[in-house]
């Protein structure tokens, strides 16, 4: 079942449900669960026919849980901050209120007149929102939408803008808050609605500071709608500041068959599948092979953590044998627009293919037909577990995730069980084919395979040793030598995390007498270009001029000490004479107290006789010793009562410190 729960401060509205029905094919069970009996011509408030038309020829006719819940608050002018799942129809839910609150107002706007602003994290699922809407924008007369994202011309964006104007924005944080910085021309007093889209990942790529600054610039009278798949502390402090009184809806699924409802309650999409593996670090690569040979035919996504690790399996993937006529295709940040937008649209084409990705194509993406997720390495943030594995199973569809773990990873199984993310297990091929030979000596022939390898490598150690979840993921911990087989490398790179952290090199098996300067690039024009370069760098050595030796610094004769001046002798006499005489003094009070006796004194004052005189002359010593201490002791009432008085006066001051 699929729950949709209104949290308007602490009542709660119950949405009309899909019965359980009868067994049925897989696809449209999850269909029947997925949606509900809500149909989107019988909503209230009533939806326009023109609106209602749009959704027919999309195939929308019944509302998904979070449509049914958040079109009629939007619509009865209701703040609302939506926490659904990923995949349950969260665009529709707020694109259509929007085209009904701008179809209702009672004049066309100016052109320069702002009224509803769409807000979305990254380039793709901005271009994807407004594609989706663009079928209800057009049902609105003398109402124009423009789309605002980065990697097109600033200057050719800010000419269309203030010369044709814009009552819609869809964009990017960034691209909007630098249009409306630099143009005065628009008006936002008028403003409607303003939507934020994965709220939680605006703040996680660091947009907090323009999203603050973009609603400081819009009136507080107007609806603002805020959705995300994970709820964090950020979106709540947003939520505070951006919302007025918001209604919260938060959609949960829960399963039908008993080995999910074993696991317990779920935050993923409701016909999502989610198994994990647990493998050997040599073996892993070789598992993955082999897992992407038995699910041939298939439309499959493959995460792995950094952009170099794209670059490195989307060219080693597709020359493996067994994986030979399989379309691998690489998506990531680091690309550039045009080549993004390419691969991208070459996938969502495709009946079966490999998309190898990181995290960019994590969250709002809508690739139709996706059957299968891979997540080679878990994320670094465990809330983009659930938005990975988001890619398939959405809206009404079925589908299945997997992520693969090292043994010492499985802790990572049960974090996300108390996430509300249940996993089950799926055991390891037995017989698979080792893939790192070919790799290995596809590396010796072609340069390129070899320093892709290297950088791959080197990132991933790199991006482990920044994961959020440090308690599991002990990147200390690597064995680094069986990775480095893993990813068919032919040494293990140079790099500080290993040189002085100790890590395991066991388990690498370097190929022997091989000059790696020599192995070339197949590519004959970066193999030209390296030789260049090789070339230039010799000739430089060779005209650089010869290092000096340095010279040993001669042993100079110490300087003859200078002579004394009278006033520095006499201030060292009078020290020491003070040091004397404050070592008698603490003598004679010992003697006073009883804790040495008279002969003890004597001795340590130097006023005893020697070893060897005779008892009369002890005594004629102990008479002359009486009569030099009753001297001495007058003395030091003289000399040394001052003395005494100030170190008895320090220490009363030091003791009342303390107090």
């Amino acid at each position: 079942r699929t729950v949709a729960r209104l949290v308007p401060g602490r009542r709660n509205a119950a949405i009309p449900m899909a019965s359980s029905s009868s067994p049925s094919p897989a696809t449209a069970a999850a269909r029947k669960r997925a949606l509900t009996e809500q149909q989107f011509s019988e909503l209230t408030p009533v939806l326009s026919p023109e609106v209602v038309e749009a959704l027919d020829r999309g195939g929308f006719r019944r509302c998904t849980p979070v449509q049914a819940a958040t079109i009629p608050l939007l619509l009865t002018h209701k703040d609302v901050a939506v926490d659904a799942a990923t995949g349950s129809g969260k665009t529709l839910a707020f694109v259509v209120p929007v085209v009904e609150m701008l179809r209702r107002l009672p004049s066309p706007p100016k052109p320069h007149q702002v009224l509803a602003i769409i807000i979305s994290p990254t380039r793709e699922l901005s271009s994807q929102i407004y594609n989706v809407a663009q079928p209800f924008f057009a049902t609105l007369k003398g109402v124009s939408s423009i789309l605002l994202v980065g990697g097109l011309d600033i200057q050719v964006e800010l000419k269309k803008v203030e010369e044709e104007g814009a009552n819609i924005l869809v964009g990017t944080p960034g691209k909007l808050f630098d249009i409306m910085e630099r143009l005065d021309t628009l008006e936002y007093k008028h403003l409607e609605i303003l939507i934020l889209d994965e709220a939680d990942r605006l703040l996680d790529m660091g947009f907090q500071k323009q999203v603050t600054s973009i609603i400081s610039k819009l009136p507080k009278l107007r609806r603002t709608g805020l959705f995300s798949a994970t709820q964090t502390e950020a979106v709540e402090e947003l939520a505070k500041a951006g919302l007025r009184n918001p209604v919260r809806v938060q959609v949960k699924t829960e399963a039908k068959d008993g080995a999910q409802q074993d696991l317990g309650p779920s935050k993923t999409p409701l016909g999502l599948r989610l198994e994990y593996m647990i493998c050997e670090p040599a073996k892993k690569s070789s598992q993955l092979v082999d897992f992407l040979v038995q699910n041939t035919g298939k439309k499959i996504m493959v995460y792995f953590a950094t952009c170099a690790c794209v670059d490195y399996w989307s060219v080693v993937l597709p020359m493996l044998n067994l994986l030979k006529g399989s379309p691998v295709i690489a998506y990531h940040g680091k690309m550039k627009q045009g080549p993004r937008e390419k691969a991208l649209a070459s996938f969502s084409a495709l009946s079966s293919g490999i998309l190898v990705c990181t995290d960019v194509a994590a969250r709002g993406l809508d690739i139709p037909h996706v059957d299968l997720i891979v997540q080679y390495d878990p994320p670094q943030d465990p809330n983009v577990f659930v938005h990975r594995a988001g890619r398939t199973a959405r809206y009404d569809q079925e589908g299945d995730a997997i992520v693969f773990l090292l043994p010492t990873e499985d802790a990572y199984v049960d974090f996300l069980k108390l996430r509300g993310v249940p996993l089950m297990e799926r055991e390891c091929s037995p017989d698979i084919v080792d893939i790192v030979p070919q790799i290995r000596t596809a590396a010796l022939e072609d340069r390129n395979i070899m320093e892709k390898g290297l950088r791959a490598f080197v990132s991933f150690v790199r991006s482990y040793k920044e994961h959020h979840c440090s308690f599991i993921f002990r990147w200390k911990g690597l064995e680094v030598g069986k990775l480095a087989m893993e990813y068919g490398l032919l040494q293990i790179p140079s790099m500080p995390e290993v040189k002085h952290n100790n890590l395991s090199l066991k388990g690498f098996f370097p190929l022997g007498n091989i000059d790696f300067s020599q192995i070339k690039f197949k590519d004959k024009t970066r193999e030209k270009q390296r030789q260049k370069a090789l070339k230039r760098k010799a000739e430089e050595l060779a005209n650089e001029p010869p290092v000096p030796e340095k010279r040993i610094p001669r042993e100079r004769p110490d300087k003859p000490k200078r002579k004394q001046t009278g006033k520095q002798r006499q201030t060292i006499q009078s020290k020491e004479d003070m040091d004397e005489l404050t070592n008698e003094y603490r003598l004679l009070k010992k003697l006073k107290r009883g804790v040495i006796d008279e002969d003890e004194y004597e001795k340590l004052t130097g006023f005893g006789g020697s070893d060897g005189e005779g008892s009369d002359g002890d005594a004629a010593g102990r008479g002359k010793g009486k009569e030099r201490r009753s001297k001495e002791q007058k003395k030091l009432k003289q000399r040394g009562g001052k003395t005494g008085g100030r170190r008895f006066e320090v220490k009363s001051k030091l003791k009342s410190k303390r107090r």
